[in-house]
């Protein structure tokens, strides 16, 4: 369910509980923008990211358009992510400066591009999609043959010229950031060629929760299957209320506070950690309903000359990965100052590791409303 909602926007800054101030660039004009963020480890998981999930096979050329490419690689040119990594490889130069440096998901092959033009002593670019046919041209086309190296070829299969690499960069994050991710093909490069002492890039990832009134929108979506044309097709409405819509949220509808989920440190991590329980504790921020919650992540660069990164949130700039809400069954009235508490497990599918298992429980007793539930959702 990837629809967008006419009305939808998301602009601004992202503020979260108990929060420190850190400075992080805006990628369109590069004047500093605030993003807040939890006042602990997860400050420096609190902004910038790229792309995941592996491209579907395609046949270049025959019946391709620009737009095809455009779309079909993951629209690796979401302004917001890929002016990200722009400035932090122009902007961090030293990080690349005759350094050898890896690929994963390389797609069209801009990060490596960039990489070289920041001076890079040679770039090896994986894709194992048809899209490394294009990436080749585009490395030709551009003079850099002889620094960028296109493998095509799935990271796990594949032998490096080299034992190791300096550098790591990937646009391996997915919808609600785990979902059709590549974080496991990070890991997995990392273990096997990351010299010591080299960089994965970006390094840090957090996930994040706040509840949204959007009784509009449910009432379209989801109470539209109690009765179709005089008819009741409840059944489907099960099934829509499991499937999280992956959606833009405008900022206005947002009624708690936003709440550090996760935090993962891709330097270190293991892929067992992208399993996890958390509890949570959404506090309201005025009289409302809350029908939704959304969950949505942030990334970071932390060896940057200064923090550096871009979130996910509904109050930041929109991109690609927009923001994954969860309806509920219940519809809450909450005030002021209550507390909805709860717990999420996140778990990858046990058929399809690509796809993702949520259990979310939630409880409120409030003084208009007393419930507590738990709901599983599943993005495949």
């Amino acid at each position: 369910m990837d629809q967008q909602r006419n009305n939808r926007d998301s602009n601004g800054g992202l503020a979260e509980a108990t929060a420190s101030r850190l400075r992080f660039e805006d990628p369109d004009d590069n004047e500093e923008v605030g993003m807040e963020v939890e006042d602990n480890d997860a400050a420096a998981a609190a902004a910038a990211a790229g792309c995941g999930a592996e491209e579907e096979e395609e046949v270049i050329g025959s019946d391709k358009t620009s737009a095809d490419y455009y779309f079909d690689s993951y629209s690796h040119f979401d302004v917001v992510r890929t002016k990200s990594y722009q400035n932090v490889i122009t902007q961090n130069s030293f990080l690349f400066k005759d350094k050898v440096v890896l690929d994963v998901g390389a797609g069209t092959g801009i990060l490596s591009l960039f990489c070289a033009k920041a001076g890079a002593k040679h770039v090896y670019a994986i894709e194992c999609s048809q899209m490394a046919d294009m990436a080749k041209e585009i490395v030709k086309s551009n003079g850099y043959s002889d620094v960028i190296t296109v493998i095509k070829g799935k990271v796990e299969e594949i032998e490096l010229p080299v034992p190791k690499v300096d550098v790591i960069i990937s646009e391996w994050m997915g919808y609600f950031l785990l979902f059709e991710n590549m974080l496991n093909t990070v890991l997995y490069a990392r273990d096997k060629w990351l010299a010591d002492g080299g960089v994965v890039l970006p390094d840090k990832a957090s996930l994040h929760l706040t509840a949204i009134e959007d009784a509009e929108y449910k009432e379209d979506k989801i109470e539209f299957w109690n009765n179709v044309y005089g008819f009741d097709m409840r059944c489907i409405k099960k099934q829509a209320m499991m499937e999280p819509l992956v959606d833009t949220v405008d900022a206005n509808q947002i009624v708690t506070n936003c709440q550090l989920l996760k935090t993962m440190d891709i330097s270190k991590m293991t892929p067992g950690d992208a399993s996890f329980t958390v509890p949570f504790k959404l506090v309201a921020e005025r009289n409302d309903y809350i029908h939704a919650l959304v969950a949505y992540f942030n990334v970071s660069f932390t060896k940057c000359h200064k923090m550096m990164g871009f979130s996910t949130g509904p109050r930041s700039k929109a991109t690609h990965w927009k923001q994954t809400v969860l309806y509920l069954e219940d519809v809450i009235t909450i005030c002021e100052g209550e507390t909805l508490t709860g717990s999420m497990t996140v778990t990858p599918n046990k058929n399809n590791p690509r796809d993702i298992d949520i259990k979310l429980s939630y409880t409120l007793k409030g003084h208009r409303c007393q419930v507590s539930r738990t709901q599983h959702y599943k993005m495949r």
